[in-house]
């Protein structure tokens, strides 16, 4: 192949320029991807960031995000105060004191009680320490016995009633299964909130000799996620009743839909709402990511919305009683992402790179919202903490945004992190318009995370029936943890009442957010 550079030494340079750039560009993005296979997951103290300036932001919901270290530390530390001074000292958390005791003594000989001089020992005391055992989980048969009764004098006969007379069972959320409230609520704990796929739970219980086929528990899933629709349709109300909604989503594989092949994405999407004290979450299967899939879900809501960038939440803006949040985490990550990108810090000029300095604004953003959350602000206050301190950030910031975009390669990473803040603004900007808005979007992110942690073990959903029982499973648990409740014991009380809800107020009272926490026994 005959080359084509021209002969002009300049036209060389801008040659060579343009592939310079476009290598630099390339290896950037190789850098990025290296980074994100190899490299830490969390953002908490990347590029020097100190303890207490910057909240934990999390990454993609696609992308596990280990426990913090002090989670996984079994003692704790306790505070020894010496005339002389202080000093800390390792020991380990006392077991709770909820939990049954076995006394179990170990004493000396008999022989060993007799002095040398021939007298008996006193017991002046004695030191214990304990243990902690594990006994596998115990299944029981409940025997429902039910007494017939005959007249055995007319046989029926005189009587428009039938002629044997027998008690009625009480309803059942699955009427005629072997699985009580208590079974089912631990299943479905199991996997929607433990991660554990019905083939592995199917071979836990073979281990204590228990035959529950998996198919058994799908089939179960699905009856009580039916049984579970009106008090979804009241769930999904409330949620919608404002005044603030936050939505995310992430892909699913569901086996079996009509006209789509099984390789084809669909998505699960995430509302949460409601009061946002004691929020809900709903999830909600489609087949696709289209933004008809929100409208339809919104119906007439009137309130703020909180999102992501992506191009499929923009008509949200065109709505006149909606008002459209954007999400300073996003914004955050891409600037997160050059400096991974990067590989280290710009020390030949002796100060941190460009990607750094934007990190620093939005930090300082986020030290704010930490000083309202520790000082435990109302609303209103919170609001005019942002209108006195983060609202002059955030100008400054612009203008600093504004100046690095012309200088910035709009191809590079950095450029395109500049370009969605600024293409964003107008909705990153408006969180400090009410106090009950958060700074990102964050917590409906998370609830997502379940979801995903959950996919990574059983991969696929295999019809879309079974999709949707998921998403109501998931939105009933998460839902749960979000108004601080133990999910086993919610889902069995639930379980157990709900045969018995006729009414609206019945089902109303059975909300992971109106509860009588009360009846939770364990």
């Amino acid at each position: 192949m005959t080359s084509t550079l021209p002969d002009s030494i300049d036209q060389l340079k801008k040659i060579a320029h343009h592939y310079e750039a476009e290598n630099n560009i390339l290896r950037e993005k190789i850098r990025l991807l290296q980074a994100k296979l190899f490299g830490r997951k969390t953002e908490k103290k990347l590029y020097g960031i100190e303890n207490g300036q910057q909240v934990l932001l999390f990454n993609e919901a696609e992308e596990y995000n280990p426990p913090k270290e002090e989670e996984m530390i079994e003692e704790e530390v306790v505070e020894i105060t010496v005339p002389a001074h202080s000093r800390k000292k390792p020991g380990r958390r006392p077991l709770p004191e909820s939990l049954p005791r076995v006394d179990v003594i170990h004493d000396i000989n008999e022989e060993e009680k007799v002095c040398a001089c021939g007298c008996i020992k006193e017991r002046i005391g004695e030191e214990t320490s304990e243990q902690l055992e594990y006994i596998p989980a115990v299944m029981r048969v409940i025997r429902n016995i039910r007494p017939k009764y005959v007249c055995k004098n007319c046989e029926g006969v005189e009587a428009d009633e039938p002629a044997v007379s027998i008690a009625s069972l009480p309803p059942m959320i699955i009427p005629k299964s072997i699985a009580t409230p208590g079974l089912l609520a631990h299943i479905m704990t199991s996997k929607f909130a433990d991660a554990i796929p019905f083939y592995r739970q199917e071979n836990q219980f073979e281990r204590i000799g228990i035959d529950i086929p998996r198919s058994s528990m799908c089939g179960w899933a699905i009856k009580v996620a039916e049984r579970c629709e009106p008090l979804m349709e009241i769930f999904n109300k409330d949620i919608r009743s404002g005044p603030i909604m936050s939505i995310d989503e992430t892909t699913v594989q569901v086996m079996k839909e009509v006209g789509r092949s099984n390789t084809t994405k669909s998505y699960m999407w995430v509302f949460r709402g409601g009061d946002p004290d004691k929020p809900l979450l709903s999830y909600q299967y489609h087949p696709t990511r289209s933004g008809k899939e929100i409208m339809e879900y919104l119906k007439k809501y009137k309130g703020y919305i909180q999102t992501d960038g992506y191009g499929g939440y923009d008509f949200l803006d065109t709505i006149a009683d909606i008002t459209h949040v954007g999400c300073w985490a996003h914004a955050r990550r891409n600037f997160v992402d050059v400096v991974k990108a990067s590989g280290k810090r710009d020390s030949v000029k002796g100060r941190t790179g460009v990607a750094e300095d934007a990190v620093s604004y939005i930090q300082r953003l986020y030290a704010i919202e930490k000083d309202a959350r520790e000082r435990e602000l109302p609303f209103d206050k919170i609001y005019e903490l942002r209108q006195e301190k983060s609202k002059p950030v955030l100008i400054e910031f612009k203008s600093w945004l504004v100046d690095k975009l012309t200088k910035t390669n709009p191809q590079g990473l950095l450029g395109k992190a500049i370009s969605y803040t600024l293409n964003q603004w107008e909705r990153l900007i408006r969180y400090i318009d009410d106090g009950r808005i958060r700074i990102d979007n964050n917590l409906t992110e998370n609830a997502i995370r379940p979801f995903v942690v959950g996919r990574k073990n059983w991969l696929f959903s295999g019809t879309p029936k079974g999709a949707s029982a998921s998403a109501t499973l998931y939105s009933l648990i998460e839902s749960a943890k979000a108004n601080n409740l133990e999910p086993y014991r919610y889902l069995r009380f639930l379980f157990e009442t709900i045969p018995f809800a006729s009414t609206e107020d019945d089902y109303k009272s059975l909300l992971p957010n109106r509860i009588d926490t009360s009846l939770l026994t364990a």
